[in-house]
């Protein structure tokens, strides 16, 4: 993970989500590809996780989504926020979160592009009519996903 967040409570969270390494900005280039070649010299990297709630399975090695049988397109980013609510389940996301693990921390658009997204998103996870909603909001809080 190669960031310009370098407290260690990030570094923590980086860690724990799944990077193998965390390198902090300003960085040198040179240290970089030595990084780089030390993780290549581990050999064969483990099978992916496929993160999954309820029938939604998220494969990051294919960036592919499936609701029980059927494919769900998603845009880069949809795909981004998705990845980063499931990794995150049953925790309350707040905007600003969301805003910096999936734009970028410095973000100057839209103000309601958080909102826009989750709106595109559940649109897409809702496959059938009977499918369970798992993105929730939290008045004041944020964003909820979860199956309950």
């Amino acid at each position: 993970m190669l960031t310009a967040k370098d407290a260690v409570e990030d570094k923590i969270i980086g860690l724990d989500a799944g990077a193998d390494d965390y390198v902090t900005k300003p960085f040198s280039f040179s240290e970089l590809v030595a990084r780089i070649r030390a993780l290549l010299r581990r050999g064969k990297l483990a099978d992916p996780v496929i993160l999954s709630l309820d029938a939604l399975t998220l494969n990051p090695a294919t960036k592919t989504a499936k609701r029980g049988d059927k494919n769900i397109v998603l845009t880069a980013r949809e795909y981004e926020l998705l990845e980063y609510f499931m990794r995150n389940q049953k925790v309350v996301l707040t905007k600003t979160q969301i805003l910096e693990h999936v734009w970028d921390y410095n973000y100057e658009g839209l103000s309601n592009i958080v909102e826009t997204y989750v709106k595109y998103l559940r649109k897409k996870l809702r496959t059938t009519p009977k499918d369970k909603e798992l993105i929730h909001t939290r008045r004041g809080a944020g964003y909820i996903f979860t199956d309950e």
